[in-house]
């Protein structure tokens, strides 16, 4: 008789995974997609108007720092680029949120009187005079701006004003008059009533002398002929400052967004993008960062 092993298998009976569950236990072998940096949250009141100099749009400083603050905040940035008289006055009226300005003895005067707060410098380049290379009121030499503008008018030669109320007119005016001149009303003197940008394209059509921010000129250099005859001098120093329009005073301006966007202006890796923008492209950097700074320090 032939009998059973007892080492002979018997049948499972427990029930065998699927080949979907076999599948299910394997460690996947795809990638894993990277997970979106989170958006920020919508604010409240999305709608940002910054008034501001052209300077800040010509050299394109702001087409690198307005979308990256966009992404940051959630902010949509309403950028009105105009003289910063013109930028100053939108502040008074409230029809701006945030500004950023380079024209001191006319922004303190507002801070003073509480029409903006949260005043903060942020950064600095200087004016200069450019004209024609060959120079035809031999003011190449000169060291101080006054003292060029007299020989500009003495020579009679074509000087081109922006005319505008800026940052940019107000100082040629304070240097006409600390030469004693009033340009207004000669020949030679004409005024574009436009930002800084046009106001250089027609010097340069016209081949006259005028006083420009060097970050402008620096945007431009390739395009023109206009050089630069005189630098240097001390009250050419160019200062910016950002700061809050007042909501106590209006409030219907976008107080949370113009704090964000102060706060973003003086941010150390904001200072940083300042500190090397325009290297790369014109070889020296368009303006110099200051946050935490004073004004004396920088001698002004």
């Amino acid at each position: 008789m032939v009998g059973c092993s007892s080492a002979g298998q018997q049948p499972s009976t427990e029930p065998q995974p699927t080949q979907q569950e076999q599948q299910a236990e394997q460690p996947s072998t795809q990638p894993e997609t990277p997970a979106e940096p989170e958006k920020p949250a919508t604010p409240e009141n999305p709608e940002l108007i910054l008034a501001t100099t052209t300077s800040t749009v010509d050299t394109g400083l702001l087409d690198v720092l307005v979308p990256m603050f966009e992404e940051k905040t959630g902010y949509v940035v309403k950028t009105v680029s105009v003289g910063t008289g013109q930028a100053l006055k939108l502040g008074e009226n409230g029809e701006a949120d945030v500004l950023l300005v380079h024209a001191p003895e006319s922004e303190k005067p507002l801070e003073e009187a509480g029409v903006v707060i949260n005043r903060q410098l942020v950064m600095h380049n200087d004016f200069i005079i450019i004209g024609p290379p060959e120079d035809p009121a031999g003011v190449k030499g000169t060291t101080k701006a006054a003292e060029a503008l007299k020989k500009i008018a003495d020579a009679g030669s074509l000087f081109i004003s922006r005319g505008d109320e800026s940052g940019t007119h107000k100082k040629e005016l304070a240097l006409w008059n600390e030469a004693g001149i009033d340009p207004r009303g000669n020949a030679w003197y004409q005024e574009t009533g436009q930002g800084m940008g046009a106001t250089i394209n027609v010097a340069n059509e016209k081949l006259g002398y005028t006083l420009t921010d060097r970050g402008t000129y620096l945007a431009q250099k390739k395009n023109i002929e206009l050089e630069i005859v005189l630098e240097g001098d001390s009250p050419l120093l160019n200062i910016y400052h950002v700061m809050q329009v007042n909501p106590e005073k209006w409030p219907l301006v976008n107080a949370e967004g113009a704090k964000a966007f102060v706060e973003f202006m003086v941010d150390p890796e904001v200072q940083e993008i300042i500190r090397t923008y325009g290297v790369d492209k014109y070889g020296e950097p368009l303006f110099f960062p200051d946050a935490g700074k004073s004004v004396e320090e920088l001698g002004g």
